[in-house]
């Protein structure tokens, strides 16, 4: 593979997601028994852990459009996926609870940052060469980062204790980090072209529905993808394999699986589809309460097709805006972020009151219907 290769900005730009995504965010997921069970956190401290961290994705998606639009791009990828890998590691650090909130937060601002401009500057470097149809591979770094933090966790389970169970993802992301983000950088100076925002109205007739689904779909995805885990412990089910694990390998091959229905049934019915399964996933948890199949099931499910939802929305919504640039990116990442931000709150809320962990999936359910129902108001695209 030659250095010129679009495959090397697809490969640098997975590994920053798996940086910030599989190890900076989403290994907090199979952490969560494990960080209770050792007495560092109560369940509903877990809860509030998590929606810090969605406070934070909502702001670095904020601050990765500001950055891009006054020319600080590069130097804020390259700062945000450095950054994230520094987090990891000084979460190592103490068992302060508002110290690890803090560092929550800065974890979601640099894993927003990255989030918005790694694809979105990837993704100019591949249109000018005309390979954008590639971009979707991007994405198996989620996938990966799902994986590999679940194998983490559970090979060192029974070695670590408390924020000591950091450590392992903490000394891998660093130097993937400095890989991926210093490549990056010198990708975008002189190669990749500046997108040239029109500026006009994101939300319009066509749109509209369209960008109030993928809101659905942020808070129907989130609560699983946080507590299924969680739930395992709260049902005192010993699940092997693990859900997280069964999330993760779904997520891998999903992303082929989808890439294919949009461009078979266009990417308007491919959402459709895409909602109704994650609907079924999390419909197993109330039909086969405290049981392993239904934990499977969910995890399957939602883990085989939450990415596609993903970058299905993307391309949809930049069919209907293809001028956008990153600032497209960034309001797609704040109508996620701001749902994921509720479903803990929804989740912690609910353990107040008294309500299981579980039971607070209905919620779930409920957007991702909404969901559905509004992409059935989108309009058919021309293909």
């Amino acid at each position: 593979m030659s250095a010129r290769s679009p495959l090397w900005p697809l490969v640098a730009a997975a590994t920053t997601l798996i940086v910030v995504h599989g190890f900076g965010r989403f290994i907090y997921t199979p952490l969560i028994p494990l960080l209770v069970s050792d007495g560092l956190l109560t369940l509903q401290q877990a809860a509030q852990l998590a929606t810090w961290n969605y406070v934070g994705y909502l702001a670095g998606a904020m601050v990765a459009l500001f950055a891009y639009q006054s020319g600080w791009g590069r130097s804020a990828l390259l700062t945000g996926v450095l950054g994230n890998a520094v987090i990891t590691l000084l979460q190592v650090g103490g068992d302060y609870f508002p110290y690890m909130a803090g560092l929550r937060l800065f974890n979601g601002i640099t894993n927003g940052i990255v989030f918005v401009l790694a694809p979105a500057l990837v993704l100019e470097w591949l249109a000018v060469r005309n390979k954008a149809t590639l971009s979707g591979l991007m994405y198996l770094g989620v996938g990966a980062g799902l994986l590999l933090s679940n194998q983490i966790v559970e090979s060192t389970a029974i070695w670590l204790q408390g924020n000591d169970r950091w450590i392992p993802a903490a000394m891998i992301s660093i130097p993937l980090a400095l890989w991926s983000g210093i490549y990056l950088f010198r990708l975008s100076s002189g190669d990749a072209p500046v997108s040239r925002d029109d500026h006009s109205a994101l939300w319009d007739k066509q749109s509209t529905p369209l960008f109030l689904s993928y809101f659905g779909a942020g808070l129907g995805y989130i609560l699983p993808m946080t507590f299924l885990p969680a739930v395992a412990q709260e049902w005192s089910i010993n699940v092997t394999p693990s859900p997280w694990l069964i999330a993760a390998i779904a997520s891998v091959p999903s992303i082929f699986i989808w890439n294919s229905l949009g461009n078979r049934l266009g990417d308007r019915n491919a959402l459709i589809l895409n909602y109704a399964v994650q609907a079924a996933s999390i419909v197993a948890i109330f039909i086969l309460p405290a049981s392993e199949l239904g934990l499977w099931l969910c995890a399957a499910l939602m883990g085989g097709s939450f990415l596609g939802a993903v970058f299905l929305t993307q391309r949809l919504a930049r069919a209907m805006h293809p001028h956008q640039g990153p600032r497209l990116s960034a309001a797609l990442i704040a109508l996620y972020g701001v749902a994921q931000l509720l479903g803990p709150i929804v989740a912690e809320a609910g353990i107040h009151m008294g309500a299981t962990l579980s039971s607070t999936f209905i919620w779930g359910l409920g957007a991702c219907v909404w969901a559905l129902l509004l992409m059935l108001r989108v309009p058919v695209q021309p293909r």
